[in-house]
């Protein structure tokens, strides 16, 4: 093996590193809980198992560095035995990225409303998970730093088929979200914000794990790569708590389980051609209706008495937004499963009508 400063040094490196990026962890996750509280509860609590994780793997790695530099420090032994909690990496490193990975393929089910990207990355996340318990499990019976030479196969299946997971969702997420663009402008810078995100955030887990393969492969008598692999489960922790800490606020739910769309809505009076904003999310392009002051309702669930239209309730246009929300330029008369939105003095009015069935929040 190398000498000293090379078989320490980068390991040192790597778990300083692994603890800036968890403190990096440490203020996404509290900002998360502190902005979505109405998200599903099996994420919130996905996200806690993150967490723990997180810190368990920066417990595991202050032990790696500190058994040779500490407590074996001065020995033979610290130079030709890699420490006892070294298998472990691998293992934290598989059960961080691959839940992340399928709940990944989960969103794309969910926005492409297909199984072809989601079934090829649950199948090659689970052949990376099993190639890094595989590398556990050979670290574990071979602890001599003479014989990682032999786990070139193992390292280069585990961190590959990890990276082309990455990828293969990265490319998947920008397919679903351009799909499912509309034909307004705000919503379209939305969706093209999300796919940047996206494709940031997958190029560089996966970079991450090519320069890992690569510093393994490249420097077999050190332990370079280490300095990429410590803070590797971290970095995937990151990745996730960007995509959702990236959405708004305020969130109107759609029909699918998982699925959200912003409450914001844009109105425009053909009259005065003047577009009026009262909440920038959602272009939203409604005919202006007669100011009608009487007769008054009180639909059920609202809190205030709004002016509805004279009989028959009229609906001038309806057109589909996002294969699951309507809107609708005028009223219904079924008040059960309406939002109703009463714009200023303009008379203009507009219903946005839902099935009712709760939502989850999966970054848009």
């Amino acid at each position: 093996m190398a000498g000293v400063g090379l078989l320490f040094g980068p390991m040192l490196v790597g778990v300083l590193l692994n603890m800036i990026l968890y403190g990096a962890v440490v203020t996404q996750m509290y900002a998360y809980y502190q902005r979505f509280a109405d998200d599903p509860t099996w994420i919130r609590y996905f996200m806690l198992y993150l967490f723990i994780v997180g810190f368990g793997n920066v417990v595991v790695e202050c032990g790696i560095i500190f058994e040779p530099l500490v407590i074996r420090y001065g020995t033979v032994v610290a130079v030709t035995m890699s420490p006892k909690l070294l298998h472990g990496d691998s293992i934290i490193i598989s059960i961080v990225s691959t839940p992340i990975q399928l709940f990944a393929a989960w969103r794309i089910s969910v926005l492409s409303r297909s199984f072809i990207f989601p079934g090829l990355i649950t199948s090659i996340s689970l052949l990376s998970f099993a190639s890094g318990i595989n590398m556990s499990v050979k670290v574990f019976r071979n602890p001599e730093y003479r014989e990682f030479h032999s786990f070139k196969t193992a390292a280069t299946v585990w961190l590959a088929s990890s990276a082309v997971c990455d990828v293969v969702i990265a490319v998947g997420m920008t397919h679903a979200l351009y799909t499912r663009k509309t034909g307004f402008g705000f919503v379209n810078g939305q969706i093209n914000r999300i796919i940047r995100l996206s494709l940031e955030t997958g190029a560089l887990t996966a970079i991450t794990a090519l320069m890992d393969i690569f510093l393994f492969l490249g420097f077999p008598r050190t332990s370079m790569n280490f300095t990429v692999n410590f803070p590797l489960s971290s970095l995937y922790i990151c990745s996730v708590l960007v995509m959702l800490n990236s959405r708004d606020r305020k969130k109107t739910t759609d029909v699918e389980e998982g699925h959200t769309m912003p409450t914001e809505i844009r109105f425009q009076s053909h009259s005065s051609n003047q577009t009026r904003v009262t909440d920038p999310s959602v272009a939203v392009e409604l005919r202006s209706m007669p100011r009608v002051t009487e007769p008054f309702a009180k639909p059920p669930g609202c809190d205030e008495w709004l002016p509805l239209p004279p009989p028959p309730p009229p609906v001038a246009k309806k057109s589909k937004f996002d294969g699951s929300v309507e809107i609708f330029e005028g009223v219904t008369e079924d008040f059960g499963q309406e939002i109703w939105r009463a714009v200023g003095k303009s008379g203009i009015m507009a219903a946005i009508k839902t099935d009712g069935k709760p939502a989850s929040q999966i970054g848009l």
